[in-house]
């Protein structure tokens, strides 16, 4: 931890001294907990909390009411007791407020000078009842639909920095640290494009995490890494977001790289991909960015909904989607992390992510593994970045990735 603290010192001072001082500049070593998974084998018990600085509870979402949040779906009941586990082993207690099927009422929410006011007393309300040391905003997405039935209005990214100065502002507001879970494009404007200036969110920021996966999956046209740190190698046409590209991005419109945390992921997606198209011609090579069959969805791990009806009404089929001790569980691991038996594996080294594919069940799955976790932190701690935080801590398995990525961010 003292070689990280170093790492982000020397980033802290290489920013402009017109720079506001943060309220924390410790480097981020983090996670999203996921309360409904509690009761789903990660109660938390499981969590290694020595291994940790700041969790985030996950979710709290807005309401209809700018007087009320929800923890409805959420195991609301547990966040007391995570709050004072947290505390109990001298790591940070936060909130994410939102998520994707959480973002409903976010732009309504502070549309008007009085919803937003009472909407920052709402915020200060629950931080002061819970005892919380931070705020996490995941709105998905500011001027942009999500979920498909989202408020949404051209000024949410004015309305949205507005509502973030007069919660500094509030005496609970000020000493809390607050922070973003943001896509890999600044916020979009009211011209529908992405801010070229955010640097008012960077004055009230402590930092903003990249939510770097979710890049490919089931609505892409080709298999492709789910969490890329890099694209930039890659063919034009398979340039959709990466690390790299974002931090470029964000930097470039006025964040600071040491206010930058980078969302890591737990999990992959999978694809059901025929063998003509998953081996390269001739070979038993696993081709890049091979076709799919789209109206075939594989089911995921024991925890992947086998069907649902999401917050807008529509119905969705399986998600497809593989935690790390998911990958073991169905056989294309073994528990040392590596491919199994009569498992073909690639390590693409453009985007740093592995694939592992089964010809018989015809799956193929683009994840994060112990490789692709370390060159990330290498990249972190090269870059000067806040820090990490990884979605889940319930996806990992013993460990193996928060490990990889923790000491490959040390000297």
């Amino acid at each position: 931890m003292l070689c990280i603290l170093a790492v982000s010192l020397l980033a802290l001072s290489a920013v402009s001294t017109s720079t506001p001082t943060t309220h924390s500049t410790f480097p981020v070593v983090g996670a999203w907990y996921t309360g409904w998974h509690a009761t789903e084998g990660f109660p938390l018990s499981s969590v290694s909390w020595g291994k940790y600085n700041t969790l985030y509870y996950s979710f709290v979402t807005p309401t209809s009411s700018v007087d009320s949040l929800s923890l409805d779906g959420s195991n609301g009941d547990l966040l007391p007791q995570f709050v004072s586990d947290a505390h109990s082993n001298g790591v940070a207690a936060h909130v994410a407020v939102g998520g994707w099927l959480g973002s409903v009422w976010f732009s309504s929410s502070i549309a008007t000078s009085e919803n937003r006011t009472a909407f920052v007393k709402t915020v200060a309300k629950f931080a002061h009842q819970y005892n919380v040391d931070g705020i996490q905003f995941d709105w998905e997405y500011p001027g942009r639909q999500g979920a498909g039935c989202n408020t949404i209005n051209v000024n949410d990214t004015s309305n949205f920095l507005n509502f973030l100065q007069e919660l500094r502002r509030n005496p609970v507001g000020a000493n809390l640290t607050l922070s973003a879970a943001v896509s890999l494009a600044p916020f979009t404007g009211a011209s529908g494009n992405p801010s070229a200036d955010v640097s008012g969110f960077a004055q009230v920021f402590d930092y903003i995490t990249l939510m770097n996966y979710d890049v490919w999956g089931s609505w892409s046209e080709h298999v492709g890494p789910n969490a890329p740190l890099n694209d930039t190698c890659a063919s034009s046409t398979n340039q959709k977001g990466s690390a790299v590209s974002a931090i470029k991005a964000w930097t470039a419109a006025g964040m600071p790289v040491n206010k930058i945390v980078l969302g890591v992921a737990s999990y992959g997606h999978s694809f059901s991909v025929s063998p003509s198209a998953a081996f390269e011609s001739g070979t038993k090579t696993l081709a890049a960015y091979p076709a799919f069959n789209a109206s075939k969805q594989p089911l995921g791990d024991v925890w992947d909904d086998t069907s649902s009806v999401d917050v807008c009404g529509v119905s969705h089929g399986p998600g497809g989607t593989f935690r790390f001790w998911g990958l073991m569980d169905d056989g294309f691991l073994t528990k040392e992390g590596t491919p199994a038996d009569g498992i073909y594996y690639r390590y693409d080294e453009c985007s740093q992510t592995p694939y592992v594919y089964n010809e018989t069940s015809q799956v193929m799955i683009s994840f994060d593994n112990t490789q692709s976790l370390a060159a990330k932190g290498k990249f972190i701690q090269e870059t000067g970045l806040r820090g990490f935080t990884m979605w889940e801590a319930a996806g990992d398995y013993d460990d193996m990735l928060l490990d990889s990525i923790s000491n490959a961010m040390e000297c």
